[in-house]
């Protein structure tokens, strides 16, 4: 295979899709470095995102619809590698994801579905070593801050203390910008999957439902209202942890458990300390319990969908996303109790506006960064992946930081 293009942005006339194709033509230009294009189903969308962004009509456009493998499979042998913003991927991004893996085209994705990425595991994890693809998922807020969060906090352990850390609890400080549409509607459409497969159902409370053949222990509770020793506050369930904590553990199985086959792992959202925190968190679990219930009645679920959540292709302006931001608080123990902390900060909205820097940057990064010496093919994290390469190329260029704490 000899590609024409280095990458390809698969849905750049959707919301972020189109955020990537802005970020990378702000970043690459068009005609210089590496090789890049536009691709999407309806040519002349992708021809107005283009003149949207500011790239002139040197930049190639790529025509093909999610649901034409034909079509998709001669458009992936052109290319080094696939940025695909088209969700939800249970729904749209299979036959994309098939065709990356038998044409050894690496593929990254914004993907927080864990059944169906389990399926995906399980099904192109051999004819993607066979090809030499590296299929990436989950590289935008699901579940980078979190997964190289822990790769970089549990690297300073080892350096530092000299050995890794056996309990890690990962700490939501605060947001401020929502969740994007094509994350609700993923959300969405994974608890209509699992109210239809007891197998759905079971992958999505299963913390190492993305490790096969390796079931580690007891993992702490996610639920309810708990006052938590590692950070000393009160806190609440994180809607996310059920994606995120799989990741995590499959970065730590992936590369051979250096973090111990006991690690433990869990993520909360502080509230506060005293009663005011209490309450707080009570009203976390509370709203968790009450989203769990309306989301598994088909009717209700279709409402939400339709009227109360941001559909796919909507998203907040320009202000908005540079309004926002994230804080997250990692926190380790040692096996003898030796307490070490993290902190990862995102400097735009995390549905959006960093998203779509962490998914164009982690393609780069496999591009440029990681030969396949270092990174075979197969379906990875990102932490297992590309691990401290990512954190240098975030850090650096998409406003990111990760810093101990003392």
């Amino acid at each position: 295979m000899n590609p024409q293009f280095d990458l390809v942005v698969f849905g750049a006339t959707g919301f972020t899709g189109r955020l990537v194709a802005e970020y990378l033509h702000s970043t690459l230009g068009a005609g210089q470095g590496l090789a890049w294009g536009l691709a999407g189903r309806d040519p002349d969308k992708l021809a107005k995102v283009r003149d949207d962004i500011g790239a002139d009509a040197s930049l190639p456009l790529l025509t093909a619809d999610a649901t034409d493998a034909a079509a998709l499979a001669a458009l992936v042998r052109r290319t080094r590698a696939v940025i695909t913003t088209v969700g939800p991927y249970q729904r749209h991004g299979e036959v994309l994801v098939r065709a990356c893996a038998a044409a050894g085209t690496d593929y990254v994705d914004l993907c927080g579905e864990p059944p169906w990425m389990a399926r995906m595991i399980r099904e192109l994890d051999p004819p993607a070593r066979a090809s030499g693809a590296r299929i990436v998922f989950s590289c935008g807020f699901d579940s980078i801050p979190f997964d190289l969060g822990v790769v970089f906090l549990q690297h300073e352990a080892q350096r530092r203390l000299g050995v890794p850390l056996r309990r890690v609890g990962t700490r939501v400080k605060s947001i401020r910008g929502g969740l994007s549409g094509g994350t609700a509607a993923s959300a969405l459409a994974t608890f209509e999957a699992a109210a239809h497969d007891p197998a759905q159902a079971r992958a999505m409370a299963d913390p190492f439902a993305l490790t096969p053949g390796f079931h580690g222990p007891a993992q702490p509770d996610g639920e309810g209202a708990v006052f938590d020793e590692l950070s000393q506050s009160w806190t609440g369930p994180f809607m996310m942890a059920a994606i995120n904590t799989k990741n995590v553990h499959r970065t730590n199985a992936l590369r051979g458990h250096p973090w111990g086959r006991d690690f433990e792992y869990d993520e909360r959202v502080l509230t506060g300390s005293g009663l005011a925190g209490a309450a707080r968190a009570q009203l976390l679990a509370q709203a968790g319990r009450a989203q769990s219930a309306l989301l598994g009645i088909a009717p209700l679920r279709d409402f939400v969908g339709r009227f109360m959540l941001p559909q796919p292709g909507q998203g907040p302006n320009r202000q908005q996303r540079e309004a926002g931001g994230y804080v997250i608080d990692i926190i380790g123990l040692s096996a003898d109790g030796r307490r070490l902390q993290a902190q990862v900060r995102g400097d735009r909205d995390p549905g959006y506006g960093s998203s779509s820097k962490m998914i164009a940057e982690s393609a780069l990064c496999l591009l440029e960064d990681m030969p396949r010496a270092l990174t075979a093919g197969g379906v990875w994290t990102p932490g297992a992946a590309m691990g401290l390469a990512l954190v240098r190329r975030l850090t650096a260029n998409a406003g990111l930081t990760f810093q101990i704490v003392d």
